[in-house]
């Protein structure tokens, strides 16, 4: 069998893999061998790709791994993480199949150590994100030229100094006032709190600085508080955050109205400088004074059209006049064309009227005898109606129930006011009022006789 034909041969290459096959096998039995798992170890070779995504290696005294984290998961973590960095991370182990290597692919990375701190900021970050705390649309503006600036932070703070030294460089014309509060410890959530709602409730200053130095999650928990966050989110004063160094990230940082990576570059953020701000005044200046020069080039000019097309005032007095003449002229020419206008047409009105008048006299007689005619026969009528009210009245006189009652008849009633016109509507021994022409009587019923059917 000549060699071209072994290779060609199904029977002799149906269990031979490719590269690619091979390592699909491997990574669908790593990831299918291995749960998620938390890894702790150093970070080395660590590198932030353009796309977001990190690379890094997770080692420790006797072996390493190399690691990946995407930048969906990177940025959720609240942190950059550095080499020589001690990490827990959470992932799943799989296999880069382009090197045949395998590695983690992490999902949450914490400082080792830290566990349960980390977590609790996690928790609490995911939950404000979902309640959209931390969305653009809800930060407030930053004013560019605040009439004072407030400062939140310890009075011992490093951070103060950095702050004030920076303002007193760039903005030596703004004042500061310090709402003082602890920045770390059991009262100091509290404390930065209160000094918040002081700074809303006096309203002396347009930016608010949340500033304190850099420090361990410990030292820093007490800007992951809820309360705080919340009370940040609802300040009337625009926050600006400088907590820590730049790779410190708190919950105060992420609903801020603006986070600075230092407390001396939130310092810088919220105010121009003194020299800029005096550079362009002098330039809006230097424009200001070419914009004036301009125009008084331009109105220059036009008077000097104006006053070479100007006519004496004598002149255009005379012209006045003459023109005023012409129009009392005619004015009066109108006016006494409209008035014989109106005399005729009165005349004219007077005679068709005088041709359209009826003749009164015969009317005026007809209409006195109607008149007393009308008057004539109302007299009768209304004395047929007073006899006929007078017949009536008599008739309901002797109907009435009391004339009834004076001929010797009584009404009788139930208890409840009924009248009773036949013995079936009462029962033995009902309680029945009888009333006379004067007076009446409670009686008991002691038989009943019922008239004959059909009588």
């Amino acid at each position: 069998m000549a060699l071209g034909d072994q290779h060609t041969n199904p029977a002799l290459t149906r269990d031979i893999l490719t590269v690619s096959e091979l390592n699909q096998a491997v990574a669908r039995l790593l990831e299918e061998s291995f749960d998620v798992s938390w890894v702790r170890g150093e970070v080395s070779n660590f590198t932030p790709a353009a796309s977001g995504h990190w690379y890094f290696t997770l080692k420790d005294n006797g072996a390493s791994v190399r690691a990946v984290m995407f930048r969906i998961r990177a940025a959720a973590v609240g942190f950059v993480p550095k080499s020589g960095d001690q990490i827990e991370l959470k992932g799943r182990v799989t296999l880069y199949e382009a090197r045949g290597e395998y590695q983690i692919q992490a999902e949450q990375m914490r400082r080792a150590g830290l566990g349960s701190l980390f977590e609790a900021f996690l928790a609490l970050k995911n939950k404000l994100t979902q309640e959209g705390l931390f969305e653009a649309q809800n930060k407030r503006d930053i004013a560019k030229h605040p009439r004072a600036i407030g400062v939140i932070t310890s009075l011992s703070a490093a951070a103060l100094r950095d702050v004030l030294t920076a303002l007193e460089r760039r903005a030596p014309h703004v004042p500061v006032f310090i709402y003082p509060a602890m920045v770390q410890g059991a009262d100091s959530a509290l404390q930065l709190r209160q000094a918040l709602a002081l700074a809303n409730e006096r309203q002396e200053v347009d930016t608010l600085l949340l500033v304190r130095g850099g420090g361990s999650i410990e030292d820093l928990w007490s800007f992951n508080d809820e309360a705080l966050a919340r009370d940040i989110s609802a300040s009337l004063i625009p926050v600006v955050s400088g907590v820590g160094h730049e790779t410190d990230f708190t919950i105060a940082d992420f609903v801020a109205d603006l986070r600075a990576p230092t407390p001396t570059a939130a310092a810088e953020l919220v105010c121009a400088a003194r020299v800029e701000l005096s550079e362009r005044v002098r330039r809006a200046q230097d424009q200001l004074t070419v914009a004036m020069q301009r125009k008084i080039d331009r109105h220059s000019q036009r008077v000097d059209r104006l006053a070479a097309s100007l006519v004496s005032p004598a002149q255009r007095l005379s012209h006045q006049s003459e023109r005023l003449s012409g129009l009392v002229f005619r004015l009066r020419a109108a006016a006494q064309r409209s008035e014989q206008q109106r005399h005729n047409a009165s005349d004219r009105a007077i005679a068709r009227l005088r041709g359209v008048l009826p003749e009164l006299s015969a009317a005026r007689v007809s209409v006195e005898r109607a008149a007393a005619s009308l008057d004539s026969g109302f007299r009768r009528l209304h004395a047929l109606r007073l006899a006929k009210l007078a017949s009536l009245a008599a008739q309901c006189r002797a109907l009435s129930p009391e004339q009834t009652l004076i001929r010797g008849y009584a009404i009788v009633r139930t208890q409840l006011g009924n009248v009773v016109r036949s013995s079936r509507e009462v029962n033995q021994s009902d309680t029945l009022e009888v009333s006379f022409a004067a007076g009446s009587a409670d009686v008991e019923v002691l038989s009943l006789k019922h008239p004959q059917d059909g009588a």
